[in-house]
């Protein structure tokens, strides 16, 4: 998006003339041809609805929220969306805290239209009471860094987001079967939302008298551009929003051209964010395995040497030789080392028995005996 109030001093006059020059000749500045996307990456952050999605060096985080609100009066039975934009210097140091600007207002409605307008979310599901209670969603978008086409970034991480966000599961019941009982993940698994259809904004930059279109405009394209538009589609081909900006006009033609390029790259990209989903989801679910520790070695080869089968005896031979004569004095000698320990372990058993026996006997009679010297 431009921001014709710092243009100057972002881009010389030189540099300017350089990139529209380029632009008719179907050139740009970073390589690409006048439809292609920069490279575009989506990681989810560990907590659920937590997104963070890089177009080229334009990077934006979104989270998502949800608590439990009374409805509108007039949708009783619907939960509610609402994006929230913000704009810092850290992004960009043209933007100043405090009152968002025209680009953030502008942002923010450009997807909340193609959300939120679109119905992609199915508020209804969100009803927990009707009339009294339901889920309010609330999704933040920060701006990390702006290189340009901050609202395909910003619209793809507001999607991500949402299909990632888990909410707690919730039930009714109390005395009076009015109260809400919110259960925790421990004990029932966290749902998602109900998402009907994934918009995707495809954004066109204009130059010249409207005869010259780019897709996906970085920072320095935006100073130039004469006008832009943004056509919010889905993979079906159904348009949910379209945006136009600045002064150019835009023929019937162009835009049919620029709807159908839109439409062939949301298919492209709706792939590219489900497939990143799938891969949270695989990943969301291996954290929650519970690996058991394996059996120590020794108590393995036990069960092994105790499952092991017989070996069958050899037939004797009439005259044993003379390794034959060794082993079995070897053994015998054995035999007797094993008698005596045995020997030995059943009188320190005995032992221990009788000793056990005398000490209980003594505490018998010591428990028993009662006044003085015995009659006897």
């Amino acid at each position: 998006m431009a921001n014709n109030a710092n243009a100057g001093l972002r881009i010389t006059t030189n540099e300017r003339d350089f990139i529209e020059a380029a632009i008719k000749e179907d050139h740009r500045i970073d390589g690409r041809t006048p439809f292609d996307y920069r490279k575009l990456h989506i990681k989810f952050l560990r907590e659920d609805g937590s997104v963070e999605v890089q177009l080229g060096q334009t990077r934006v985080l979104a989270v998502v929220k949800g608590e439990i609100t009374q409805p509108y009066p007039d949708r009783g039975n619907e939960g509610s969306l609402a994006i929230y934009t913000e704009f810092s210097p850290m992004g960009d140091p043209a933007f100043e805290l405090g009152r968002p600007s025209e680009m953030a207002v502008e942002l923010g409605r450009i997807i909340d239209r193609g959300l939120r307008e679109s119905r992609a979310v199915d508020t209804e599901s969100l009803c927990i009471l009707s009339g009294r209670s339901v889920w309010a969603i609330r999704v933040d978008i920060h701006i990390l860094d702006n290189y340009g086409n901050l609202v395909d970034a910003a619209n793809l991480a507001a999607l991500a987001a949402l299909l990632s966000y888990r909410r707690p599961e919730c039930t009714v019941g109390g005395e009076d079967g009015q109260q809400v009982i919110v259960h925790p993940p421990e004990v029932r698994e966290p749902v998602g939302l109900i998402i009907h259809h994934i918009p995707i904004a495809v954004t066109f930059a204009f130059f010249g008298d409207g005869n010259f279109q780019v897709l996906d405009p970085s920072l320095k394209e935006e100073e130039v551009m004469g006008g832009r538009i943004t056509i919010t589609i889905n993979s079906q081909g159904e348009i949910c929003a379209v945006q136009k900006g600045g002064g150019v006009g835009v023929s019937a033609s162009e835009l049919m051209r620029c709807i159908r390029i839109a439409s062939s790259k949301a298919q492209s990209i709706t792939e590219t964010l489900k497939k990143a989903v799938e891969v949270h989801e695989i990943e969301r679910a291996q954290r929650k395995i519970r690996r058991h520790r394996n059996l120590p070695t020794e108590i393995e080869a036990e069960v092994e040497m105790e499952e092991a089968p017989e070996v069958p005896e050899a037939p004797m031979a009439s005259e044993p030789t003379e390794p034959e004569q060794a082993m079995d004095t070897e053994r015998d000698i054995n035999d007797e080392r094993m008698s005596d320990a045995t020997q030995l372990e059943s009188n320190e058993i005995k032992n221990a028995d009788a000793q056990v026996k005398k000490s209980s006997r003594a505490a018998g009679e010591k428990d028993i005996f009662a006044g003085g010297e015995s009659a006897w």
